[in-house]
């Protein structure tokens, strides 16, 4: 018996295509968010320490050691343009997952309505369902080799019912960034009807081919409506860990607080001084590692070509467009791994215009000699008649 929250959730599909690939060496490994790439210098020698500090095995403080909230404080504000006061509106978290729920119970209650684009994290609409609230998915549409949000769509999907916006930028598993004229749409929407925003930053700043950074907090207005959740799992490589947090303004960050003291009473002690240290690393560090996985998307892209595939503008991840193809999401997983040794992720259920026709490929976990030859297997697999160079 399946109790109502519960009713119509899926599970993942990540775990069941990770186990069926098994250990064989020969598969590509591109359907979970890990990665290869090590964290910033420093944060394994500062997490042992940490093991060996007694500060660091407690409970206290609930909401997260102050020096991380100050250093989160700084991060964030450095961004947006807004100050945030770390003592009463920073909440560190175990991760950017717990985040997500403890934000959402804080802002919705039962019946309420989540926009949230398509596709998107499933983990991002099935918490919204957890949560009692209703997700309204707004579709992303390839103009001109883009993924663009569909405004009309945007503005079709509020109602008396809407009580946030959850966005992602760049946008998993897509890769689709939000421009200016987007934000600026949802900024409209949020400040006319006083919805809270709810941004997902996981991984905000990969961002590729020069392509503007805009944290949506930093738009007029937008400060008293912008809940920022962040983690150091994606842009610091620490999935590990598990530090998250969320900022916000004080008047929602007090409920926020009750509900991740209740939610997990306390972020992990022993992993928050390694994501200070990530935090306040050193930029250079931070650029080597996007222009690394910018060059592994750019040879995916290249292998790919001719191929039914919308460029990532960001992230870790993008879609190939199995549809086309003449496939489900499913059966075309299942054949990337059984002919191809190529690990994907079927998208059914992370959307709903834009889901099982594609399968994600995570490029953030496999070097570049490894991605290339992916083209050939692929075609084998799917028996898409190659083009000719």
């Amino acid at each position: 018996m399946v109790v109502k929250r519960l009713e119509g959730i899926p599970g993942f599909s990540i775990d069941r295509v990770a186990k069926e690939a098994g250990d064989d060496p020969e598969v590509l490994r591109m359907e979970n968010l890990d990665t290869d790439i090590l964290p910033p210098p420093g944060v394994v020698e500062t997490t042992i320490a940490a093991l060996k500090n007694d500060d660091c095995n407690s409970y206290l403080p609930f909401t997260g050691n102050r020096d991380l909230c100050r250093a989160v404080s700084s991060h964030v504000q450095k961004l947006s343009g807004r100050q945030y006061d770390s003592e009463k509106e920073v909440v560190i978290t175990c991760g950017g997952t717990e985040a997500m729920l403890d934000t959402l119970l804080a802002v919705i209650d039962v019946g309420d309505e989540v926009i949230l684009t398509d596709p998107t994290y499933a983990g991002m609409i099935n918490r919204v369902r957890l949560a009692g609230g209703k997700p309204v998915l707004v579709p992303f549409y390839n103009i001109n080799n883009e993924w663009r949000l569909d405004l009309h769509a945007l503005k079709a999907a509020v109602s008396y019912k809407t009580k946030a916006f959850f966005i992602m930028s760049p946008s998993m598993p897509s890769g689709a960034l939000l421009n200016r004229k987007e934000w600026q749409a949802i900024a409209d929407i949020c400040l006319a009807k006083k919805i809270w925003l709810i941004y997902d930053a996981a991984m905000e700043r990969i961002i590729f081919d020069c392509n503007e950074y805009i944290h949506p907090a930093s738009l007029p207005g937008m400060g008293d409506y912008t809940i920022t959740l962040g983690s150091v799992s994606k842009e610091f490589r620490m999935i590990g860990w598990r530090v998250g947090w969320i900022v916000g303004p004080e008047e929602v960050m007090k409920s926020i607080a009750l509900t991740h003291i209740y939610n997990v009473v306390t972020p992990i002690g022993i992993a928050q001084p390694g994501a200070m240290t990530a935090l306040t690393s050193d930029e250079d560090d931070f650029d080597g590692y996007v222009k690394e996985l910018e060059k592994r998307r750019n040879v995916l892209l290249e292998e790919l070509r001719e191929l039914p595939v919308i460029p990532s503008a960001g992230g870790w991840s993008l879609l190939l467009n199995v549809g086309e193809m003449g496939y489900d999401s499913f059966t075309a997983s299942q054949l990337l791994l059984e002919k191809g040794k190529i690990a994907a992720t079927p998208m059914r259920d992370w959307g709903k215009v834009n889901s099982d026709g594609f399968v994600r490929l995570v490029y953030s976990n496999e070097p570049i000699h490894r991605l290339k030859g992916i083209r050939e297997k692929i075609v084998k697999s799917l028996h898409f008649p190659p083009m000719l160079d």
